[in-house]
């Protein structure tokens, strides 16, 4: 493919030129920036790791020797996603010699370390809500643990697997679709006990998302090109690169701002992912440490009794008069979030449950007071209080009055900060998993999207044409709290710009991308949810 694009352009391949730019580099300023960023990185973490177990007993090394295992295994996948995804974001200012390999590689790490601090969360727990919530709740069990090893190690293997052979493909997809593997797999395993599996209609909400970006990619990254080529008169910016010389100023400067918008945004939306199930490895593992937010503050506390109140009263008013009360609360409320069914007791459960949190809290004022052996029990509580409001606000039933809508909104936020957060540190350590990733494997990234979806070589218009649109759709998706693909809004935004430029397109690649997306979600359900079986014979 390379020899063709020679022969057309009378230019070298990419793939020589990086060889020809990486031997002739000397990278002393990026080498050690790397050493210092990992090494400031590093110290940070191990110093709020300490603090976060200096309350924790030690009666047994095997929860923290699993700790280090789990944690390995999730900072990998964070790694591989970092030279399989974050690649894409350094792929067009490399492609286009405005920036040499090892500062954008550099650059593009530091832009994503920016982003994922910045995150809210918010996408890293909606990819945490597509899992069987009972395996949730049992995160620190055989199940719970067999779980997070699976989904980790399938969306690894499958990643590598795409990458080996240079195909821009999606973690997104990858981590979804094991998940779905796992969630289908317990159901199966579990089909006597009436066990939930994959909660469809979150995954569904996602599998759109997922569907929808590639299309909107391609579309305004055509649209876009082709409003550029109207509006902006500057022949040099819809050439493509000439050897290994940089374009002129100011089509550097605009393809630099793009990597750093699309490598900021990929860390706010894509470095999430991991996040959710390092929390579940903490909390698993340490709950003494990680089960309930430990920086909310008494005053915090004292609010969030003053709302349970409320929140208490507004469900009393709405409690079915034939319900009778279980002796598991817990239990009837994970059963209506499994079936999304509301029975006689579901919201006399709710009462229940709510006013027992209030009640815990009030005893210990704050909720790192908390006995260590309740501390897993309260989150659990909180966790399933959550959820089941949001589903009665959903699905409007009971139906609740504006007020109380926003009544329960209001409780349902203090319960999610003390259950749904993520220590600085762990963003740290997502943030220096990417970033190494990103320096260790780009370039096979970097010459597929440059030269391999196009039959022409890639202009300095296409590639900031497709990394805005990138930037701009991965921040909106981050907004709604939706995980999104960086590498096929990026890859499918530099087709739509080939094709408005009537560049032609390479017909391979794309059938390969179009496969690698088709067959990602069953082959990585397939592989995680084997996995998972495999796993539960060894953690019963």
């Amino acid at each position: 493919m390379s020899d063709m694009a020679t022969t057309i352009s009378g230019r070298p391949p990419a793939s020589t030129l990086l060889d020809k730019k990486m031997n002739k580099t000397h990278a002393v300023v990026s080498g050690v920036a790397v050493v210092g960023a990992l090494v400031v990185g590093i110290g940070f973490i191990a110093v709020h790791i300490a603090q976060d177990f200096s309350g924790v007993a030690v009666s047994s090394i095997w929860p923290y020797l699993l700790l280090v295992l789990a944690l390995l295994i999730a900072l990998g996948f964070e790694f591989v996603n970092g030279f399989h995804d974050t690649a894409n974001a350094v792929a067009t200012v490399i492609y286009t010699h405005s920036l040499e390999p090892n500062i954008a590689v550099v650059w593009s790490g530091l832009c994503n370390l920016c982003g994922v601090l910045v995150s809210s969360g918010t996408v890293a727990f909606a990819v945490i809500t597509l899992l069987p919530v009972e395996l949730i709740l049992q995160v620190s069990a055989g199940a719970g643990f067999a779980m997070v090893f699976a989904l980790l190690i399938a969306a690894i293997l499958w990643n590598l697997s795409t990458w080996w052979f240079g195909l821009p493909a999606s973690s997104s997809h990858t981590m979804v679709g094991s998940i779905i593997g796992v969630g289908v797999a317990n159901q199966l395993m579990s089909v006597h006990s009436g066990t939930s599996g994959v909660d469809w209609e979150q995954a569904t909400k996602v599998f759109k998302v997922l569907l929808i970006s590639p299309l909107i990619g391609f579309g305004a990254a055509a649209l876009l090109f082709l409003a550029s080529k109207w509006l902006i008169k500057y022949p040099a910016l819809y050439e493509a690169p000439k050897n290994a010389e940089p374009p002129p100023w100011p089509i550097r400067m605009l393809l630099i701002l793009t990597c750093t918008g699309v490598s900021f945004s990929h860390g706010s939306n894509d470095g999430q992912k991991g996040m959710g199930l390092i929390m579940l490895i903490l909390i698993g593992t340490v709950p003494t440490a990680y089960a309930l937010n430990h920086a909310v503050s008494a005053r915090d506390a004292q609010d969030f009794i003053a709302v349970s109140q409320q929140t208490g009263h507004i469900l009393d008013s709405h409690v079915n008069p034939n319900g009778v009360l279980g002796s598991d609360a817990r239990a009837e409320v994970t059963d209506y979030i499994r079936t999304k069914q509301v029975q006689p007791d579901t919201v006399l459960a709710l009462r229940e449950l709510v006013e027992d949190l209030s009640h815990e809290v009030s005893l210990y004022k704050e909720f790192k007071a908390v006995p260590a052996n309740q501390q897993t029990n309260v989150r659990n509580d909180m966790y399933v209080a959550s959820e089941a409001i949001r589903l009665m606000q959903k699905n409007h039933n009971p139906a609740f009055t504006a007020d109380e809508n926003a009544a329960l909104a209001n409780y349902k936020s203090k319960v999610d900060k003390a259950t749904k957060f993520i220590p600085v540190w762990v963003k740290v350590a997502v943030a220096l998993a990417l970033g190494m990733g990103t320096m260790v494997g780009w370039k096979r990234i970097v010459v597929t999207v440059g030269e391999k979806i196009g039959k022409e070589h890639l202009t300095y218009a296409q590639g900031a044409c497709a990394e805005l649109v990138a930037m701009c759709t991965i921040f909106a998706a981050d907004n709604f709290g939706l995980p999104v693909s960086t590498t096929h809004v990026l890859s499918s935004g530099v087709a739509g710009t080939m094709a408005a430029n009537r560049s032609g397109l390479q017909v391979s690649t794309i059938r390969n991308i179009a496969a690698a997306w088709v067959f990602t979600l069953p082959a990585a359900a397939l592989l995680s949810g084997s996995l998972f079986w495999a796993f539960r014979q060894f953690t019963h």
